[in-house]
C-alpha cells in the first residue's frame, strides 16, 4: 500500500470520476485505475462501485477512503514541520468564499497577498456555504470564508469580523422617511431575496421573521447577486438588506436610500473556517492577518450587536 494509491482512492471519491480523479493528479486514467486495482487486490476488497454514474465508494470503501484521508493528513504533517521552519510561505492555498463576501473583500487582500507573497499561489472559488462546508471535509479546499457559527464539530471557526445589516429601501416606500428601521417594520415590504442555498437568505429571512419570497407584481425572482437585489429595489421598488461592506460601491443617490436598525442592530459573524485537521497553519495565519488589515476596526468588535443565524 502506498501514499499514492491513497491519494488515488481519495480523488475518486472526491470528483466522483476516474476521468476527473486522474486530470486533478496530472496522471493518465489507466495508470490511476490500475494503481487502485492493485490496492484493492491487496486489500482483497472492492472499494468502489463501478457500475455506478457517477461512481461511488462501496460500504468498506467509504471506510477505507475516510481511513485513507486521516492517514493523507498525517503525512502532509511532515512537509509542513519543514516548511514552518523556513521564512518564505510558498505552495497553494485553495480558498471557497460566499457570493456576498467576495466582491467586497477578496480585491484588495489578494492584491496584498500577491506582492507580499510571490511564491503564494492563491487558488480561489465562489461556493455556496454548503459546498464550503463539503469542499473543506474532502480535502479540496484549504480554507473558506463565509458566515458563522455553522454548528458542525469537523470545523474549525476563527471568526474574522462582524458584518452589519442595513436595509435598502425604495423612495416610494411608506418607510423612506424613517430614519430608523424596526424589524417588524419590514412585514408589508415586498423584501427582494438572494435565492435558496445562500446564507444570507436565510438571515434575512430571521431578521424580518418572515418566510415570504420576493414576490412583487406576480414576479419571483430568483438571484445569488448582492447587486441584482439593489437593482431591483430600484427599478421595482421593494426593500432589501444589504451587508455593510456593500455600501462602499453604492452611489451618494443609492446612499441616500440605505436605513440603518435600532440597536441592537442585527450582524453576520464571518469566519475562517477549515477542516479541524488542517496544518497549513503559517499560510492561514498570513492570509487572516491580510484580510483583518483591510477590515475596519469597529467591525471586528462583537459588543452590542446581535448576530444572526443561517
Amino acid at each position: 500500500m502506498t501514499l499514492v494509491q491513497l491519494e488515488y482512492i481519495v480523488a475518486v471519491d472526491t470528483y466522483r470520476s476516474f476521468v476527473g480523479a486522474a486530470d486533478k493528479c496530472f496522471v493518465t486514467q489507466p495508470t490511476l485505475s490500475m494503481q487502485i486495482q492493485k490496492l484493492e487486490e491487496m486489500l482483497n476488497v472492492k472499494i468502489f462501485d463501478r457500475s455506478k454514474q457517477p461512481v461511488i465508494p462501496t460500504e468498506i470503501g467509504s471506510q477505507i477512503i475516510e481511513q485513507a484521508r486521516l492517514i493523507l493528513q498525517e503525512s502532509h504533517k511532515i512537509k509542513e514541520l519543514i516548511s514552518s521552519q523556513q521564512q518564505d510561505i510558498v505552495g497553494e492555498l485553495k480558498v471557497g468564499i460566499i457570493p456576498t463576501v467576495a466582491p467586497y473583500l477578496l480585491p484588495q487582500v489578494i492584491a496584498a497577498m500577491m506582492e507580499k507573497y510571490p511564491d503564494l499561489k492563491l487558488l480561489i472559488w465562489e461556493y455556496t456555504t454548503e459546498d464550503i462546508i463539503h469542499h473543506l471535509k474532502t480535502g479540496v479546499l484549504d480554507c473558506g470564508i463565509l458566515a458563522t457559527p455553522l454548528a458542525d464539530n469537523a470545523i474549525t471557526e476563527i471568526p474574522l469580523y462582524y458584518e452589519t445589516f442595513v436595509t435598502y429601501i425604495s423612495k416610494n416606500s411608506k418607510l423612506f422617511k424613517k430614519k430608523n428601521i424596526d424589524a417588524n417594520d419590514l412585514e408589508d415590504e415586498n423584501i427582494w431575496l438572494l435565492n435558496e442555498g445562500h446564507c444570507m437568505r436565510s438571515q434575512v429571512l430571521n431578521i424580518c421573521r418572515s418566510t415570504k419570497d420576493n414576490r412583487l407584481q406576480g414576479l419571483t425572482y430568483n438571484t445569488g447577486s448582492v447587486e441584482t437585489l439593489i437593482r431591483m429595489v430600484d427599478m421595482n421598488n421593494g426593500a432589501t438588506l444589504l451587508p455593510e461592506l456593500a455600501l462602499v460601491d453604492l452611489t451618494p443617490k443609492q446612499l441616500s436610500k440605505v436605513r440603518s436598525f435600532k440597536s441592537p442592530e442585527p450582524v453576520r459573524e464571518i469566519s475562517l473556517a477549515t477542516h479541524k485537521n488542517y496544518i497549513k497553519k503559517r499560510m492561514l495565519n498570513a492570509f487572516k492577518e491580510e484580510i483583518l488589515a483591510v477590515i475596519p476596526k469597529a467591525m471586528k468588535q462583537k459588543k452590542k450587536k446581535d448576530v444572526v443565524g443561517i
